[in-house]
């Protein structure tokens, strides 16, 4: 079963600093019918204007994964890391018994799209924790390439929740088949237009997939995706 989360429908909030939408729910958007999907909780996609961002706020028991489209995003946490995340960077960030962080948009001329996710994790009061990796235009052309998962395989970033998530690039035509072995997926668009089973998807739609034995993704035109296999 393929159950479809089209962009409009998603939440929005336009702060005139900060433009956004959200998959589920989130903050003052709630919708009983979208409270997350699985593990996966958050799925927020935000812009940013210039020099603007979240100043120093705090979280605890969540594992965080920030997605940069364009620009930079400034990170400053409690755990003494600093750093600017790029599109093609990948961040995580593990809240566990509880950290503070900020993040602000490190151009004072462009602005900063990007896609903050928030997994439930395997166990509460974790140790918070950080990571920070890059993955090239060429290690997801025309394939799944695996960023993030439990055991930080492959050179993904590790989470600590049973979470495979991969991103690809497709021209038109192109196609990637990932098996799901009884499992579960979520497809976000990052950009660009997709089939996915059959199914049309656009840039900021979602889906969901239950008892589905294969993801088959074939680009309908230059496009960005993100898949979560999910327990």
């Amino acid at each position: 079963m393929i159950t479809l989360r089209k962009a409009i429908a998603r939440g929005h909030a336009d702060h005139g600093w900060l433009n956004t939408y959200h998959t589920f729910s989130f903050a003052n958007y709630y919708d009983p019918n979208h409270m997350g999907f699985r593990s996966l909780r958050v799925i927020n996609e935000d812009r940013v204007t210039p020099s603007k961002g979240f100043p120093t706020h705090a979280h605890r028991d969540m594992e965080i994964i920030t997605y940069v489209l364009e620009g930079a995003l400034e990170h400053r946490d409690s755990m003494g890391n600093s750093s600017i995340i790029r599109p093609g960077e990948v961040q995580r960030m593990t809240a566990g018994t509880g950290v503070t962080h900020s993040e602000y948009n490190h151009s004072k001329s462009e602005n900063v799209h990007l896609l903050q996710i928030w997994l439930l994790p395997s166990q509460r009061d974790l140790e918070p924790g950080y990571e920070q990796k890059e993955y090239s235009q060429a290690e997801k052309s025309g394939k799944l390439r695996l960023i993030a998962s439990q055991d930080g395989r492959d050179g993904s970033v590790t989470i600590h929740q049973d979470v495979n998530l991969y991103s690809t690039i497709l021209q038109n035509g192109e196609q990637v088949n990932h098996a799901l072995d009884h499992r579960h997926a979520w497809v976000q668009v990052v950009r660009g237009s997709v089939s996915l089973n059959g199914h049309l998807l656009n840039q900021g739609d979602g889906a969901a997939l239950d008892d589905e034995e294969t993801l088959e993704l074939v680009g309908q035109e230059d496009t960005e995706v993100l898949v979560f296999d999910l327990a």
